[in-house]
């Protein structure tokens, strides 16, 4: 009974999930994505501290995946340099995520989630006003 209550709750948040996802702007994705990683790097960070060594693996290896993400969804001709410039952190990030994993150093998962928050500092402090506006200008270029 319990396993089935349980069965039918994720599928439940998964469903919800799907939802919010689907009607979300790209701005507001890539809010989620970032605050996907942080939950991530605090779950391992967690795993770590209790010495649950295939617990952070997984973890850290969601947070390495969301990042790539991050990574591949960067628009290199419009943003120019500062595309370059975030490809190349996301990168060091992935990097110092595995080192992390490896060496089993907290240190290097929080320098990843202090360098992610200043990245979604800037990223939040963007007026929803441009992010709904370009959001309709795309929609607009699709139809």
């Amino acid at each position: 009974m319990e396993r089935s209550m349980n069965n039918a709750l994720r599928g439940y948040r998964n469903q919800g999930l799907k939802e919010v996802v689907e009607s979300a702007t790209p701005h507001a994705l890539i809010q989620m994505m970032m605050g996907g990683v942080l939950d991530r790097l605090a779950s391992a960070r967690g795993c770590m501290e209790r010495g649950d060594i295939a617990g952070k693996g997984e973890q850290i290896g969601w947070a390495i995946s969301i990042i790539d993400g991050l990574r591949v969804s960067l628009d290199k001709p419009a943003g120019g340099e500062l595309a370059e410039n975030l490809e190349q952190l996301y990168r060091y990030m992935m990097q110092r995520l595995l080192e992390a994993n490896t060496r089993h150093e907290l240190a290097y998962l929080d320098e990843v989630a202090g360098l992610l928050r200043q990245i979604k500092s800037a990223w939040d402090a963007i007026p929803a006003e441009l992010t709904s506006a370009r959001s309709r200008a795309e929609l607009g270029a699709v139809s």
